[in-house]
């Protein structure tokens, strides 16, 4: 992974928590490239190489995967499920970041394989410095095998 272009993919239907995750990636330089989804069923789409996500060389695998909970169409815990059930999928780092601090939520999410659990700050500050801290240990300090 080390020089290679890194990319997040984030499946965020709130507009404003997607901006301040896509702003505070960039002001940290943590990601050379995020793609955004709104819903859980575009975001399997692009991973499964679904309609118009089917060549990979336009669709290339994410490094890790920033998914909310409440999702239209398919909610994250599927989207998480349904990755975690692919041979080719499963090894990328899939972060749950949402509001929920549901225990129930976070109990489903774990027992699905989410490799982190994160519950979305109030304040910017804190926000901006959990997104560093996130970028940092998944895409620089932490060792991922090699495809």
């Amino acid at each position: 992974m080390k020089g290679e272009p890194i990319l997040v993919m984030l499946v965020e239907d709130n507009a404003d928590h997607a901006e301040l995750v896509i702003r505070t990636l960039e002001d940290h330089r943590i990601a050379n490239k995020v793609i955004h989804f709104l819903d859980g069923q575009t975001a399997l789409d692009y991973l499964l190489h679904h309609n118009e996500y089917e060549n990979p060389e336009t669709s290339p695998r994410p490094h890790m995967v920033l998914l909310d909970l409440r999702l239209p169409r398919i909610d994250g815990l599927e989207v998480l499920r349904l990755i975690k059930e692919q041979d080719d999928l499963k090894n990328i780092p899939v972060i749950i970041l949402t509001t929920s601090e549901a225990e129930k939520d976070v109990a489903r999410a774990y027992s699905n394989h989410v490799n982190s659990y994160l519950v979305k700050p109030v304040g910017y500050e804190e926000f901006s410095k959990l997104m560093n801290d996130l970028g940092f240990y998944w895409l620089g300090w932490n060792t991922h095998p090699h495809e």
